[in-house]
């Protein structure tokens, strides 16, 4: 599997003023997105999030997300070395993510931008 880049999840309790201070560690404009009931913004290397408690625990799980060339091929690679995938593969707005469990019990989220055609 093709490793690109990785992006550090923040779970943060008020999103703007979590912006102001990552726009200005990394110089990096946000890219502002609604996943569901979360509040997502893109800061160079950070994906700050918030939203509801409930949803919030569950995202805390996830160590990190991990851009790949190929999801396919990472579903493959992962079974491969034992690891569960818990969720996905399954389309997002600019190509497909998953999440898995390694054997040792991180989780991480898996993202392509290879987007699905449309019917």
């Amino acid at each position: 599997m093709d490793i690109l880049g990785t992006s550090l999840r923040v779970c943060v309790a008020d999103l703007d003023a979590a912006i102001a201070v990552y726009e200005r560690l990394t110089g990096a404009r946000a890219m502002r997105f609604e996943r569901g009931n979360v509040s997502v913004a893109a800061v160079g290397c950070f994906f700050l999030m918030s939203g509801p408690a409930a949803e919030m625990e569950i995202l805390k799980k996830v160590t990190a997300t991990l851009a790949v060339r190929d999801v396919d091929a990472a579903v493959s690679d992962l079974k491969a070395v034992g690891a569960q995938i818990i969720a996905g593969p399954l389309p997002t707005p600019i190509g497909r993510n998953l999440v898995a469990r390694h054997p040792d019990g991180s989780v991480f989220e898996y993202v392509d931008r290879n987007p699905q055609p449309t019917a």
